[in-house]
């Protein structure tokens, strides 16, 4: 695996929902951060005097941390979401944690238990499936 697990996210800086590993069992489970600021681009326009953090953007933080614990050199889309429910709103000043475990997988399926987390209270929770190219390509799922 590569000494910065962060680096095997395809997502470019301006689209990526992870600022830092806290810990990684590869394959098992890992536990990522996400500091949200009232400089985030999204943020400007979710709502104008009252920013929130988009629940699809929580879910996409949820699919990249699970993405880090997928095989290197593998590549993957979000495939499903199952079951998301939305505890609360993630404002600016919220440092979000976000907890995914492997539940298992089925050829290229791969299924997680992810949960995001602000001071100890869930404000968002899903299962994902992401669906894994071991070479590297997305066209072939």
């Amino acid at each position: 695996m590569n000494s910065d697990p962060l680096a095997r996210l395809p997502h470019g800086v301006s689209f990526r929902f992870v600022d830092r590993i806290v810990e990684i069992t590869p394959g098992k489970r890992v536990v990522a951060l996400k500091n949200v600021t009232g400089g985030d681009p999204h943020l400007q326009g979710h709502f104008p005097g009252n920013p929130l953090m988009p629940g699809v953007l929580l879910v996409e933080a949820m699919a990249q941390t699970a993405g880090l614990l997928l095989p290197d050199g593998s590549s993957a889309v979000l495939a499903q979401i199952r079951d998301a429910r939305f505890r609360r709103p993630v404002v600016p000043g919220d440092q979000v944690r976000v907890e995914v475990e492997q539940l298992g997988g089925l050829g290229g399926l791969h299924r997680f238990s992810a949960k995001a987390s602000v001071d100890g209270s869930t404000v968002a929770e899903a299962e994902l499936v992401l669906a894994v190219s071991g070479d590297g390509r997305q066209d072939d799922f």
